[in-house]
């Protein structure tokens, strides 16, 4: 599970609003077409600046606070977006990212700025940033959270294992 990719930074409470706008919600069904406007209220051309192109979403506080729409980490995950650092997460917010396998990586993210390259193994637990060189502390993650992104999300978790059971 290493990744590198370039980091686009965003405040503290970040909100599900921010992430996609409830102004799509019912009118952009498509997925595809809605993961083009991730992160657009924050920053206009943020997709455009992502677009086939290896990144992470660095954050602060309370990524993914507000409301439960499931649409917005689906549209991170669709937009391509190959984890989202931040030093804390909403709860309802993580639950529905790892359930659909989008990583999630706690930290502190005061060393990271915006277009700084990182290198991620969730295997190894570590991050790098390698433009500054510095290596971040990352708080631990639960083995049952490892092994739904290694297999795509909870879905694909029951159906490859023919339910939910984590093992001891």
């Amino acid at each position: 599970m290493k990744k590198v990719a370039r980091a686009y930074k965003f405040g503290d409470n970040i909100s599900t609003d921010l992430i996609i706008s409830g102004r799509y919600k019912f009118s952009i069904r498509d997925m595809k077409e809605l993961a083009k406007h991730v992160m657009e209220d924050a920053d206009s051309g943020f997709y455009r600046k992502i677009k086939n192109k290896p990144s992470f979403i660095v954050a602060g506080w309370n990524f993914g606070m507000g409301s439960s729409r499931e649409q917005a980490p689906r549209a991170i995950k669709e937009a391509g977006v190959l984890a989202v650092i931040a030093k804390n997460f909403a709860r309802i917010f993580y639950r529905n990212s790892f359930n659909i396998g989008l990583a999630l990586v706690e930290c502190n993210t005061d060393l990271i700025f915006h277009g700084d390259v990182l290198e991620l193994d969730l295997n190894k637990n570590y991050l790098k940033n390698k433009t500054k060189r510095k290596n971040i502390p990352l708080k631990p993650m639960h083995p049952v959270m490892k092994n739904l992104l290694r297999a795509g999300g909870v879905v694909k978790y029951f159906k490859k294992n023919k339910g939910l059971n984590f093992g001891s």
